[in-house]
């Protein structure tokens, strides 16, 4: 027994060692400054330098020219796939499109670029315009503006920037030409009444998901009421993403994120 006294711990030492492995941790990467779409998909690949063996997950589908991404959902797909993607710089939103574009050619440019682009110095300063219709419940894409010199003035509350638009969606059916207001849209719903929700409650290390049917339509961080099938009993939750909400102290502390932030789900979809 003395004899295997050694070799037990030696053993033991090895699978300590093993359990206390870097290459356990995420892979740490970073986000390509170009992000192309090929044939409709966006890949880990795609997104980021270094992906290795997760290079080939599929992360968005997209059949036009380009596609926006939630951030913190790329950094989630990431982390199970075992990258590590820190966002050191709080991007919100990723474009990627079609081939590599580079900026100062992308589709909707800054008001600065518009100008240059136009020939036409001493015209009434750019004003974003909406390139194609949108139909009531579409999601703005970013190639789905242009800035345009055309048009005799921007409304009241038309945007300084695309980002304040990209990833919302129409309110309205609107006509492509059109300058873009900032009342022509609203936060995407997430969920629609009748929908089926998975809903989360956790606390104190306990974790809980039921499913149930959404009596609300709702867009992320919003209240939502979902019926449990079970018991015949309404939940009042907040909407996190298509189709999921979370209840209970994960609920409030979503409240308090959204209280401190107004913005942390202006990138959902």
């Amino acid at each position: 027994m003395t004899r295997k006294a050694p070799a037990l711990r030696l053993l033991a030492a090895l699978a300590l060692a093993a359990a206390a492995s870097p290459a356990l941790a995420g892979q740490p990467v970073q986000l390509r400054p170009d992000v192309a779409l090929h044939d409709g998909r966006v890949t880990l690949g795609d997104l980021f330098d270094g992906a290795g063996a997760a290079s080939g997950v599929l992360a968005a589908t997209s059949p036009g020219q380009a596609v926006v991404l939630d951030a913190t959902r790329v950094q989630m797909l990431a982390a199970a796939n075992g990258l590590e993607w820190a966002n050191p710089n709080g991007v919100r939103r990723i474009i990627a499109r079609v081939g590599v574009v580079p900026a100062a050619a992308a589709p909707v440019a800054g008001p600065a670029a518009a100008s240059a682009g136009s020939g036409r110095p001493g015209r009434s300063a750019p004003v974003l315009a909406w390139a194609r219709d949108l139909n009531p419940g579409d999601v703005v894409q970013p190639d789905d503006m242009v800035w345009s010199t055309a048009l005799a003035g921007p409304p009241l509350d038309a945007p300084r920037d695309s980002d304040a638009v990209i990833g919302q969606a129409a309110r309205r059916p609107l006509r492509a030409g059109m300058a873009v207001s900032t009342r022509d849209v609203a936060r995407a719903q997430v969920i629609k009444r009748d929908d089926v929700v998975q809903v989360a409650y956790q606390a104190e290390g306990i974790r809980l998901v039921l499913q149930g049917k959404a009596l609300s339509n709702a867009a992320a961080g919003d209240p939502v009421t979902v019926l449990n099938t079970v018991s015949k009993k309404p939940i009042q939750a907040l909407a996190t993403g298509p189709g999921q909400a979370v209840a209970g102290p994960g609920a409030e502390r979503l409240r308090a994120s959204l209280a401190a932030n107004p913005q942390f789900f202006a990138s959902l979809r």
